[in-house]
Parts: C-alpha cells; sequence; structure tokens
C-alpha cells in the first residue's frame, strides 16, 4: 500500500471565522435562511453547503467529515454521536424486514448484540461465520443478504479480514462490503483496499484522549446524502449526530494521529515479540505466528505498523483479573474497556466488551476467560514497561521468575 493518508489529512486547511488557525465551532442548533425558497430546497436535500439544524449537519461535522473521507479514501463522510449510531445507521439503510445480513464471527460485542438481538424485531437475521474462510462466506450468502459485514482487525481476537477479498466477493453477488476499521486507523485503508462502506468508533484512537464518544461513516458521496434524507435517512431519523463541540476538539487530535498510531503500533509489537519469547500466549498482527500476519502484511500501510492491540492468554478469569488489578496498582495502566488511550488500557473481553456473547459461542470462538485484551500506550520507554509487566506476572505465578529458572 502506498496511500498517504496522513499526508492528506494534513493537506486540509481551515481558517476560522477570525482567521484562527482552528476553524470556528458552530455553536447553533438551527440556522437562519436568507430566503423561504432556499429553506424549502434545503429540506428536499437540493441546496449544498447549506445548513438546516444541527441534528442533519454542522459545519464543525462536516469539517470533521472532510478529514474522515481524507483519512479513510472515500468521497465523503458523515459524523455521528457513537462508532454504534454509525453502524445502526448503515445497517437500517441497507437493510428492510425480511433481509438478512453475512458477519464477521468475531466482532465488538455492541455490534453483536445489535445484529443478533435487537434486528429480530425487524426480522433481519445474520449469519456469523469466519470470515477469513471465504468460502463459508459465499455459502453463507442469500438472494436476501444485503452485506458482508466485518472488522478489520476483529475485536477482541485481531482475526485479520482479507479486505481485497471479500471486496471482489461482495462485487460478485452485488453486495456493498462494510467494514469496522476502528482498531486499525492509517494501519488498514479499508476503502483503498476496496470496502464500500467504512465505519469507525472515533471514541478510540481517532480521539485518543478518551474524553468522548463518537462514530463515522465513510462513503460514497451519495450514500452519506441518503444517511441524512429527512424523510427516509437512518442517519437523520434516527438522531445520533455529534455535537459540534465535540466535533472541533476530534478534529484537532486527528492532528497527531500519525505520529500516535506509529508509537502504539512500535510498543504493541515491541511487548508482542518480548511475551512470545517468554513462552506467554500471545496474539498479535505483526507476529508471524498469528495466522493473518501474511494477510495483515499484504494489505497495510507499512510505516504504521500493525496497530496497537495485542492479547495474552493468561489461563483463567481469576489470573486475568488478579494480573490486571496489579498493573493498575503498578501504575502501568488502567483496568478499563475502550482503546487508543496514551496510558495502557487492559481489560477481560469475555467478562466486558465481549459478555454479549453467550458464554457457549465464546468458547466455540476461542474467546478463553482468561484473555486480557490491551490497548498498548505511548510509554516513551517500552522495555522498562515490559520488564514491570513482566515482574507482575511472575509475581502471580504467572510466568517462572528468571531466578527460578537458574
Amino acid at each position: 500500500m502506498d496511500y498517504k493518508a496522513s499526508e492528506n489529512i494534513q493537506d486540509l486547511q481551515y481558517f476560522g471565522e477570525f482567521g484562527g488557525v482552528n476553524p470556528s465551532i458552530s455553536d447553533s442548533s438551527t440556522y437562519t435562511f436568507l430566503s423561504a425558497k432556499t429553506m424549502f430546497d434545503t429540506f428536499e436535500g437540493n441546496t449544498e453547503g447549506c445548513y438546516l439544524y444541527s441534528r442533519h449537519s454542522s459545519p464543525s461535522n462536516l469539517y470533521l467529515g472532510e478529514a474522515m473521507a481524507q483519512l479513510e479514501g472515500t468521497e465523503s463522510a458523515n459524523i455521528y454521536a457513537s462508532g454504534m449510531g454509525a453502524i445502526s445507521s448503515v445497517i437500517f439503510q441497507l437493510c428492510n424486514a425480511n433481509e438478512h445480513i453475512v458477519c464477521s464471527r468475531t466482532i465488538y460485542g455492541g455490534t453483536y448484540a445489535f445484529l443478533k438481538n435487537f434486528l429480530k424485531k425487524f426480522n433481519i437475521s445474520t449469519s456469523f461465520v469466519d470470515i477469513t474462510d471465504l468460502d463459508i462466506v459465499e455459502r453463507s450468502i442469500t438472494s436476501k443478504t444485503k452485506m458482508i459485514y466485518c472488522e478489520a482487525v476483529s475485536n477482541p481476537l485481531l482475526e485479520v479480514a482479507d479486505i481485497q477479498s471479500l471486496s471482489k466477493l461482495a462485487k460478485k453477488h452485488g453486495i456493498p462490503l462494510v467494514v469496522d476499521n476502528t482498531f486499525s486507523p492509517l494501519n488498514i485503508n479499508a476503502a483503498k483496499l476496496g470496502a464500500d462502506i467504512v465505519v469507525h468508533s472515533l471514541t478510540k484512537f481517532i480521539n485518543g484522549s478518551s474524553d468522548c464518544v463518537a462514530g463515522a461513516v465513510c462513503a460514497s458521496t451519495d450514500f452519506c446524502l441518503s444517511l441524512k434524507d429527512v424523510n427516509d435517512g437512518a442517519g437523520m431519523l434516527l438522531g445520533s449526530t455529534l455535537d459540534s463541540v465535540r466535533a472541533a476538539s476530534i478534529l484537532k487530535n486527528m492532528r497527531t494521529l500519525h505520529i500516535r498510531i506509529k508509537k502504539h503500533s512500535e510498543n504493541a509489537h515491541y511487548l508482542a515479540e518480548q511475551f512470545e519469547k517468554d513462552g506467554l500466549k500471545v496474539v498479535y498482527p505483526g507476529l508471524e505466528s498469528h495466522p493473518g500476519h501474511k494477510t495483515m502484511k499484504a494489505q497495510m500501510n507499512a510505516e504504521y505498523g500493525f496497530g496497537g492491540l495485542i492479547t495474552l492468554d493468561v489461563g483463567s478469569l481469576d489470573n486475568a483479573n488478579a494480573l490486571m488489578e496489579l498493573m493498575q496498582k503498578e501504575k502501568l495502566g488502567y483496568l478499563a474497556v475502550s482503546l487508543g488511550f496514551y496510558k495502557t488500557l487492559f481489560s477481560a473481553p469475555g467478562t466486558s466488551t465481549s459478555s454479549e456473547i453467550p458464554l457457549e459461542e465464546q468458547e466455540e470462538l476461542g474467546l478463553s476467560q482468561g484473555l486480557i485484551r490491551f490497548s498498548i500506550g505511548l510509554d516513551n520507554d517500552i522495555q522498562k514497561t515490559y520488564e514491570a509487566m513482566k515482574c507482575c506476572m511472575e509475581k502471580l505465578g504467572i510466568l517462572k521468575s528468571d531466578a527460578a529458572l537458574v
């Protein structure tokens, strides 16, 4: 891949109302019109660049949307009040009652619950499949299938989707490929690989400061406009629009995304290699032992690395809880959900972010109760961090101490 998303983002330049280097924040819920006809035309969706009502859009959301479109290389992007707001809008826009979705078996628990449980109310069914097995994916497609949905790097098992192959399969059957790229912004440019629609939780790496919740849909101009249609646009009618102040804040944080992603990836890769040498059950796409390593390497932007997420299986939930509590006590990070923060965050997905998935299904997926998901932070001395984490594991007997090996 040679797509330079970070350079495109850096090229975006907006002046504030009074010449400020940051664009002015549109602190308004509604907007005035100089003529009644212009208001009518805007309701009909015929006036480009006019603002109607902040649930529809706002200048601040537009600026952030343009930056997200540059990030993914799409024509346009819409901004939402959460990642789930973005995901649910896309699904409701594409699917009607009695239709069908093919989805990766390993996805964020909230997405899983929405697809499996909530959509039952609308008779929309979902087949959860191994997204890395293209034959199974194709066999799951029916005449009622309206999309293939996956995560570029899955939550929490870090499976890597072959986006180019999935795109060819989706086009063969005349359906869109929808990719959640939350775990790998800049690492992977899903749209350039063939995804028709790319969704993000901006809450995570893109914002990077764990102080707000937001989402985005990156797609064609036509699809983004359809989401904002006042008559049947899911984004407009579900009302999941982001506040302008938060949109402005996220846009400012995006300017350092390329620097942060490189450091997250560098630190995660170092820890994964060290833990693997220690004989721990570590999963990271940058390791040759990862089943999706070659796929990731073929579709990633090399300068940004393999991402900032790793998992460790420490054998049991008791071990996982004890280790996370000790690491937090030793100031190595926070026992918290989410990801992309400057400090390392860790959680046991089986009892947190994937708890919506029934236990028997978790076991089938290989999601053990001892699995810990780490969002590795921006530590300046990652070797020191590794040594401190290793010490915690030795104290708990998860890892034999070097002294015991002598």
